[in-house]
C-alpha cells in the first residue's frame, strides 16, 4: 500500500511539474491543446497590446510589444487559469500625415483608432468563440488607453466579457513613478517616456532592447532626442521593482473581476 501510494504522489508530481511547464502562449499550442486547456479551465485570455515606436537613441523600437508579452505571461502565472494571446503591435500612435507625437521619428508605426478597435473587437470575438469566458486588454501605451475601454463596454457577448484595467497601466506609470521617488530619483529623472523609469523596466524584461553605450554618455537633453527623463542611472534592480508591482496590481484586479460573475 505504502508503494502504491507513493508511484500516485511521485505520478502528481510530475503532472504538476507538467502543468507548470505547459505554455501560456496562445500560439505555442495547437487548436486541440487549446481546447483542452480551456475545458481544463483556462478561461481567461491576455490580450497584451504593445506598439511600435521611437524610444530615443538607446532603447529598441518593439520595447512595448516585448514588454507587454514578458508582463502577461507573468500575470498568467499567477493567475494560474490564463493564457497569453499574441501580441498587438498595431496600434494609433498620432497623425502620419503631418507627422505628430512620435511618428516626428523614423520607425514608429500608426494606425487608425476605428482600425485599432475593430481590431480589438475581432481578436475578442474571437477568443470568445474559442471557449474563453473572460478577454482582458493589457495596453502598454498611454495613448489608446481610451480606446480599450470603448471597446470593452460596448463589447456584448452572452458568456463571455471583456475587460480594460486602467490598474496595468497605471502602476507602470504613477505607481512605479513613486516607488523611484520614495528611493530618491527626481521626477526630471524618472521620465514620462524613455527616461529612468522606461529604461528600467525594459532591462527588467529583455536587456538587449537597451543599447548600454549610450547610457554610459554623459549626454545632454537635447543629444537625448525623443527622450523623456534621464535614462542614465537605469537598471535591472530598479526595473525589477516596477515589473513586480504591475504583476502583483494587475493580477488581483484580474482576479477580482474574472471572479464576479
Amino acid at each position: 500500500m505504502n508503494e502504491r501510494r507513493a508511484v500516485l504522489l511521485a505520478a502528481g508530481l510530475l503532472l504538476a511539474v507538467a502543468a507548470r511547464a505547459a505554455p501560456l502562449q496562445l500560439e505555442a499550442l495547437t487548436s486541440t491543446e487549446l481546447r483542452a486547456r480551456i475545458a481544463a479551465g483556462a478561461t481567461t485570455a491576455l490580450l497584451p497590446i504593445g506598439g511600435t515606436e521611437q524610444n530615443g537613441p538607446h532603447m529598441a523600437l518593439g520595447k512595448h510589444n516585448v514588454r507587454a508579452r514578458v508582463l502577461a505571461e507573468r500575470i498568467a502565472e499567477r493567475l494560474g487559469d490564463a493564457l497569453v494571446a499574441p501580441v498587438l503591435a498595431y496600434v494609433p500612435e498620432g497623425r502620419i500625415e503631418p507627422p505628430q507625437a512620435h511618428m516626428r521619428y523614423p520607425g514608429t508605426l500608426s494606425i487608425p483608432e476605428p482600425a485599432f478597435e475593430a481590431v480589438l473587437e475581432g481578436a475578442a470575438a474571437s477568443l470568445c468563440h474559442a471557449g474563453f469566458r473572460d478577454v482582458v486588454l493589457l495596453g502598454d501605451h498611454g495613448g489608446y488607453q481610451k480606446n480599450l475601454v470603448r471597446v470593452a463596454a460596448r463589447f456584448k457577448r452572452d458568456g463571455c466579457r471583456v475587460h480594460a484595467p486602467a490598474e496595468y497601466y497605471r502602476a507602470a506609470q504613477s505607481g512605479y513613478a513613486r516607488l523611484l521617488a520614495a528611493r530618491g530619483y527626481g521626477a526630471g529623472e524618472i521620465g514620462e517616456h524613455a527616461g529612468l523609469a522606461d529604461t528600467s523596466l525594459a532591462l527588467a524584461v529583455d536587456p538587449s532592447l537597451v543599447r548600454a553605450e549610450w547610457l554610459g554618455r554623459a549626454s545632454t537633453p537635447a543629444q537625448r532626442v525623443g527622450v523623456s527623463g534621464d535614462p542614465r542611472r537605469a537598471s535591472v534592480e530598479l526595473g525589477q521593482l516596477g515589473t513586480a508591482l504591475i504583476v502583483e496590481e494587475t493580477a488581483a484586479v484580474i482576479r477580482e473581476r474574472t471572479a464576479k460573475r
